[in-house]
């Protein structure tokens, strides 16, 4: 019983500090959602939530949810967002029907928020969960998850190599472990197996996106319907973009030493 008790109380630690870290995706997948249920305004629905990201975005920082140096990553994110929507809207992948004052391209600006808010879960992560790496290899991985990034427009044009990049990415990150802390407790999992899990999530929060009416799909056009399971994969492949842009030298956006050491000793204690 004492086991089972300690498992739950841990299990359920680690969901709340994932709902800390999701808060500001979950805050933007529910203002998308609010949007749809919003009477006939004078500004369009894709501009109000252009200006509903950054008011999220700036009430962050505020709160000192997210650092300084967190929102330069997020805004980061927003822009290679922004960018790769460009691109897969131009050739068809999915679409935004609405029409909107800050479109471009058929790309409302809002759109980057939604690979913003990732950056965002990153960020939050590595301060939460006091995450660590060993065994990180930061070029061969930042270079494999670039070629990850221009993959996913290449293979408009040349053959799809989604799968090498992903043997390549295993073998890559072969020995890496993230050790994180729950409670008390330190743990570790594979890095490849977080990259896995994290893809699988994003799978789920993109259902919740589309049906609330973030994009949509050529297929969802008529009526939603369930989101392909090969997305799931591609956010797998795609979380490594976000990850080495938040990653330096195999440790978190804000570390410090100084405070590095606290950690360490405070930890110490804590098993004394």
């Amino acid at each position: 019983m004492k086991t089972l008790s300690h498992g739950t109380r841990q299990l359920l630690r680690f969901a709340v500090l994932e709902a800390r870290c999701c808060a500001f995706a979950v805050a933007l997948v529910g203002g998308i959602a609010v949007s749809t249920l919003l009477p006939e305004l004078p500004v369009a629905r894709y501009d109000l939530l252009l200006l509903y990201g950054v008011g999220l975005t700036v009430l962050a920082w505020k709160l000192r949810w997210d650092t300084g140096r967190d929102v330069a990553v997020i805004a980061g994110c927003h822009a290679i967002g922004l960018l790769f929507e460009l691109v897969k809207v131009r050739m068809g992948s999915w679409s935004y029907p609405e029409d909107a004052l800050t479109k471009f391209g058929g790309v409302p600006l809002y759109g980057g928020f939604l690979y913003a808010a990732l950056g965002s879960y990153v960020c939050r992560a590595w301060r939460l969960f006091d995450l660590r790496l060993t065994g990180y290899r930061p070029r061969l991985t930042a270079v494999l998850a670039g070629a990850v990034y221009v993959n996913f427009f290449s293979h408009h044009w040349l053959p799809d190599a989604r799968w090498a990049l992903a043997a390549l990415l295993l073998a890559a990150t072969a020995g890496t472990w993230v050790r994180f802390r729950v409670g008390a407790s330190d743990l570790r999992m594979p890095l490849a197996l977080s990259f896995v899990l994290i893809g699988f999530f994003l799978w789920v929060a993109e259902n919740a996106a589309t049906y609330v009416g973030a994009w949509s799909y050529p297929d969802q056009l008529d009526g939603w319907q369930p989101v392909s399971l090969a997305k799931f994969g591609a956010w797998a492949l795609l979380i490594t973009v976000t990850f080495v842009l938040t990653v330096r030298n195999g440790r978190g956006p804000d570390y410090d030493v100084a405070a590095q050491a606290t950690r360490v000793t405070d930890r110490h204690r804590s098993t004394a």
